[in-house]
């Protein structure tokens, strides 16, 4: 039997207890990176952090490496065993360490099963004898170990005593002395254990209506592309996730693997067209942020081939590009971004050769709300994959109707809750001695999702569909994907399941209608609205800009050659892959931001080396603006504000692609002197681009209002002088028609004629 790993982002069903007087606390939940999935490993308990003001204490960590078996049958066998490794963690020794199994009560309803993956029953019904593993441990001291007890019961005091089929909660408990404190539970894992039937029996009768089965293959990663031409990623981690024993090279072997098996025929690829789209251009050659070339365009080359051959003639279905949050992109109302998501689907044709299900698309989480069903229906979207908790209250598992609107119902496929919720880590933590873990911190295990499923087929005699759909960026190890495949051929090959193809789901339309039930802890991990704001923002700047721009001719780029990148860009910025990971949004934000500031700075003004030096009071002054990109730009001038200087009115000005221009900016001097004038380049619509340049204006010249001004100044002047002169001239008149001629001071008109 395979190894029992750690399943996706975190291993195992986990409960760690402590024997300190001071109580153990919550684990505080830090988010697991995604790294390639190897090959093995284990099932793991870890350690729980304190809160403020408390002090916790690890003291083993138990790692289980294989179970044997992970589904009883009739065919055995009559034992079951796990082995793995105890670690001493603490700060002293250990001593006596025991282990033993215990088990819980049969889960033989679908409301108890379901409660069990999320917070898993008790598992103490049955406790059978502790089995000593290890006399002591030193500090970071380890032992590994095997157990096998019998699953029936008999003399063996360590039997699990089960008699009768059922999906059993399992406990490993380990005890032990740690040095100064007493005996108690140091460490626990937890898990479910599916009995189809007791070893040497008949096994149970083949189903008149086996589950229908359908298997939804996930191909999809973070966004990690920068630029194309050249190719540029933030980080080379692709490289090693499709090479051999990455993560996805696994997936892509497991697919490979899948189609071959009975199930093959239920088997439906779902892909990012963003990934596909990186992986083409990686096996260009490529270059990583930073670090110079990238390692994988040999693999990036052979995994593509691979993947066309497989897909050739099978179904797919293409994410939204970027894997695109689409709700928190219709609560933004960026209309625009939504339809680029939407045409994704047609990347996935050009790369892969092969036309994706049409009008179908699969929500991240599997969740919308009904504003988002409504834009997404007005874009065409016919059919849907979402999620058994998308549509709460609604009995089955089958496909359902959603009206949008009055003549465009929807298609809604379900996935499965049971199975793919336990995939997706909804199985819960087991509380051990009063400590309660948060929800967040589910660990999952495939496991689990193993024994979903053989109570599906194997306790439930409804012919139900069974849409298994396992987490988008899935990361479990390749020895537990096989072990998932493995099992569900099993119950295909005994006849209690049968691979259904996903377009017979979609035809006919179904019948039972359902409405929309929008989870309020998916509406907690959306892309953020201040995130989504920002990226609309830059939206419409991109836009902009493209208004401004022409092609120079028919053998010369496109505008949308500059800006189509760009928009893609700020698409990866609302990829679900954010969703609860604010910080990764603006990081990616950041990314197309700086792109959008790069294309704007290719159209700027050419600073000259002197001052300008201008002649008379209306000489324009003269600007060289160059064009960088490789189409036409139309562009106006600002010249800011200046004590001295007043811009007229700027036209459009319309600069060839790569190429300069010489313009001349009619401008009226008020005064002579030096000033600097700052001058900005705008498009039509206002978005600014390249840096303000800053000029060095001289002028001798008088402007208008100085010339006007000094006019009537001397016109005063004048007119105060001539008044004075009148005056005086008036003056000295007066005065000389007060004086007498002579002495006797007679006038002369009173002398004689005679005289």
């Amino acid at each position: 039997m395979k190894r029992l790993l750690a399943a996706l982002a975190a291993a195992g069903v986990l409960v760690v207890t402590t024997g300190a007087p001071a109580p153990a606390a919550p684990y505080d939940g830090e988010r697991l990176p995604v790294r390639p999935a190897p090959a093995t490993q284990v099932w793991s308990t870890r350690a729980l952090t304190g809160q403020p003001g408390q002090q916790s204490q690890v003291f083993l960590r138990l790692d289980v490496e294989e179970m044997t078996p992970r589904v009883v049958t009739a065919a055995g066998p009559e034992t079951i065993t796990i082995s793995g490794q105890v670690v001493n963690v603490s700060d002293r020794a250990i001593k006596d360490i025991e282990l033993r199994l215990e088990r819980g009560d049969p889960l033989t309803i679908e409301d108890d099963v379901r409660k069990a993956l999320r917070e898993p029953t008790d598992a103490e019904v049955v406790q059978p004898y502790f089995t000593r593993i290890a006399d002591r441990l030193e500090r970071n001291e380890s032992k590994p170990f095997t157990l096998t007890v019998p699953l029936r019961a008999g003399a063996d005091p360590t039997a699990l005593r089960i008699s009768e089929p059922g999906i059993y909660p399992i406990l490993a408990n380990i005890n032990g002395v740690p040095d100064y404190g007493g005996r108690a539970r140091l460490a626990a894992l937890s898990t479910l254990l599916p009995v189809l039937a007791m070893p040497g029996g008949t096994g149970p009768s083949v189903p008149a209506n086996p589950a229908k089965i359908t298997l939804l293959w996930p191909l999809a990663d973070r966004p990690r592309l920068v630029s194309t031409g050249p190719t540029v990623l933030t980080d080379d981690e692709l490289a090693g996730s499709i090479a051999m024993g990455g993560r996805l090279y696994g997936l892509l072997k497991a697919y490979e693997s899948a189609l071959a098996s009975p199930l093959g025929a239920g088997v439906c690829l779902t892909v990012d067209p963003d990934l596909l789209r990186t992986v083409a251009a990686m096996g260009e050659g490529y270059e990583v942020r930073g670090q110079g070339a990238g390692k994988g365009a040999g693999e990036a080359g052979l995994w593509l081939a691979q993947l066309r051959l497989l897909v050739a003639g099978r179904c797919v279905i293409a994410l939204p590009d970027a894997d695109a949050d689409l709700v928190a992109l219709s609560r933004a109302q960026l209309t625009e971004l939504t339809d680029l998501a939407l045409d994704g689907a047609e990347v996935v044709r050009q790369i892969l050769g092969v036309q994706p299900t049409q009008g179908l698309t699969w929500p991240e989480d599997g969740v919308l709300d009904q504003q988002s069903l409504a834009s997404l229906t007005a874009q065409g979207v016919t059919s849907l994959v979402i999620d058994q908790a998308a549509v709460a209250g609604t009995p089955g598992t089958g496909p359902v109707r959603l009206d949008a609107a009055a003549d465009r119902p929807v298609t809604a496929v379900r996935v499965d809750g049971m199975v793919s919720d336990a995939l997706r880590g909804a199985a819960a933590t087991r509380p051990v001695a009063g400590v309660t873990t948060p929800s967040e911190t589910r660990p999952v295990s495939v496991q689990n999702a193993l024994a979903a499923l053989t109570f599906r087929a194997g306790f439930q005699d409804t012919g139900q569909n069974v849409v298994i759909a396992p987490p988008r960026r899935w990361n479990a190890p390749t020895g537990e994907v096989r072990t998932l495949l493995q099992t569900t051929n099993s119950l295909i090959e005994g006849g209690f399941a049968t691979p259904t193809a996903l377009g017979s789901l979609l035809e006919p339309a179904p019948q039972q209608p359902a409405t929309l039930s929008y989870p309020v802890e998916s509406g907690a991990r959306e892309v953020p609205p201040t995130v989504t704001a920002a990226i609309g923002e830059s939206w419409r700047r991109v836009q902009q800009l493209s208004e401004a721009m022409r092609q120079e001719d028919a053998e010369s780029a496109a505008p949308a050659d500059l800006v189509d990148p760009l928009r893609l860009d700020l698409l990866r910025a609302a990829s679900g892959a954010w969703r609860g990971d604010e910080e990764g949004a603006r990081a990616s934000l950041a990314i197309g931001r700086e792109r959008i500031d790069a294309l704007q700075s290719q159209v700027s003004v050419t600073e000259p080396n002197s001052p300008i030096l201008l002649g008379s009071g209306d000489s324009p002054i003269p600007l060289s603006i160059k064009n960088r990109l490789d189409v036409r730009v139309t562009v106006r001038i600002v010249i800011e504000d200046t004590p001295g200087i007043v811009a007229k009115e700027s036209t459009n000005i319309e600069l060839p692609a790569r190429g300069d221009r010489l313009v001349r900016i009619p401008v009226e001097v008020q005064r002579s002197g030096r000033f600097p004038v700052h001058v900005r380049l705008v498009t039509p619509s206002g978005v600014e681009l390249g840096g303000r340049a800053r000029l060095e204006v001289s002028s001798s010249a008088y402007g208008t209002i100085t010339v006007v001004i000094t006019c009537l100044a001397g016109a005063a002047l004048v007119l105060l002088s001539a008044r004075r002169i009148y005056r005086r001239v008036r003056a000295a008149k007066a005065a000389a028609a007060q004086v007498p001629d002579d002495a006797s001071g007679v006038t002369p008109p009173e002398r004689s004629s005679t005289s």
